[in-house]
């Protein structure tokens, strides 16, 4: 799957010591497998921004040279894209800076405001990461796929042969036949996108404010500091008392995650009305 595919890029890309930016909040997989590489983690925090851009790349170079970038359009946990003509500027600095960059593109294809583009599109430099866990819902079956520079394809297949030598055969022919369920996968898609319109309209309303723009993925993440300054005590005592789960932001961002949650609107639009109806009855 994709985590396998973070380990092989990270491993023939960089180095022990080298500098890797990365979006705070973003997903706590990419600090933690870098961390145990010995790569060093540049978070950059986005702050009123939702999303990376090229300004933020050339700050933190300046500061000292980055060898790598990563970043996710539609990004875990905000679900916000990166808008084409920010993608290429975003791409074209790093090109220019000599900064190998990474995509993330695990949820293409769940964007609900603005049409799919790939990193690809913007330059033939790019290292592309994705799965078919999330918009095929083949979570669990461990496969995914990497486009990769043609000077990297040799070193990542050397270093895969040894790691994982390759996906379940079970798992590669239920991916080829995943790629004939358009239908069906259109229809989960129009469920979630039927759940974000609810949570986008119901948790403002419940004081979550949104602190990015739900543009894709299945996500919602959200301001909880009308409720609390404790978002890991106060998902705790939601979930013991509510019976509703939802992400503490601590794993996303160390530095901000106290003033954020993540809720999932993967699920049924039934669940979603029967959450918010728990989450709103318990606030009162």
């Amino acid at each position: 799957g994709s985590s396998a595919a973070f380990n092989l890029a990270f491993l023939a890309m960089y180095d022990p010591g080298d500098r890797v930016a990365i979006a705070a909040p973003g997903y706590p997989a990419y600090r933690n497998i870098m961390a145990a590489l010995g790569i060093e983690i540049v978070e950059i925090e986005l702050g009123s921004d939702a999303y990376l851009h090229a300004d933020h790349l050339k700050s933190a170079h300046r500061e000292k040279p980055l060898k790598g970038v990563l970043f996710a359009s539609p990004a875990n946990p905000t679900g916000a894209v990166i808008p084409a003509d920010e993608l290429s500027a975003l791409v074209k600095t790093a090109d220019e800076l000599g900064i190998a960059v990474i995509s993330d593109e695990i949820y293409h294809r769940l964007a609900y405001a603005a049409p799919d583009v790939t990193a690809l599109a913007c330059g033939a430099g790019v290292t592309v990461i994705n799965s078919f866990s999330k918009y095929y819902c083949m979570t669990g079956w461990r496969i995914g796929w990497m486009v990769l520079p043609d000077e990297l394809v040799r070193p990542v297949e050397r270093i895969a042969q040894s790691l994982y030598i390759s996906p379940p055969e079970l798992s590669q022919v239920a991916a080829v036949e995943a790629f004939n369920a358009t239908q069906e996968l259109e229809a989960v898609k129009a469920r979630y996108a039927w759940n974000r319109d609810l949570l986008m309209k119901r948790l403002p309303e419940l004081g979550f404010l949104l602190a990015a723009p739900m543009d894709g993925a299945f996500y919602a993440f959200c301001d909880v500091t009308r409720h609390t300054n404790d978002s890991m005590a106060f998902a705790r005592k939601m979930l013991a008392e509510a019976h509703v789960a939802a992400t503490p932001g601590r794993d996303f961002d160390p530095l901000q995650g106290h003033r954020t949650m993540r809720f999932s609107y993967a699920g049924s639009h039934d669940d979603m009305v029967e959450a918010l109806a728990r989450i709103e009855s318990w606030l009162k």
